[in-house]
């Protein structure tokens, strides 16, 4: 069973999957486009790698606020999860991503990135994060089960 991470940002798509046990997650790509409503190539690329890999589910961050409000950003998140549904065929399950991007810049400062290049890897680094947090979820509900 594979499970594809969706970091889905204004211009960049961060991409991770699971390793076909459902344990681990790894960066994949980042999907990047022009415009922020410019999304077809996009959708079309996340369904390419959904069929390459077996997808059975994708995982898609929610950015909500601290205060576990909605805004602007979670609602594109969220019109983004019907339109992947479509293309796809797959749910779509949404998961708080709060704090992922934050997490996944700390990572790279501690393991020496440089900060200019940061830039470059943190969506695809976010999509890890917000994979395995929705993996170990899974896991550690099959374990009280």
């Amino acid at each position: 069973m594979r499970v594809m991470g969706l970091d889905f940002g204004s211009k960049t798509v961060g991409v991770a999957i699971s390793d076909p046990l459902g344990l681990t997650a790894q960066g994949v790509e980042i999907i990047r486009r022009k415009s922020e409503n410019k999304l077809r190539q996009t959708l079309a690329r996340i369904k390419e790698l959904a069929d390459q890999y077996q997808v059975e589910t994708i995982v898609l961050g929610l950015p909500k606020h601290m205060n576990n409000d909605i805004g602007e950003r979670a609602e594109k998140s969220l019109e983004f999860q019907g339109m992947l549904e479509k293309r796809t065929g797959l749910r779509v399950v949404m998961w708080d991503e709060r704090l992922t991007t934050v997490e996944a810049d700390r990572t790279m400062m501690e393991t020496g990135i440089r900060r200019e290049n940061r830039k470059e890897y943190v969506d695809m680094l976010a999509a890890v994060f917000i994979l395995q947090g929705y993996l170990d979820y899974l896991y550690k509900s099959k374990k009280t089960d």
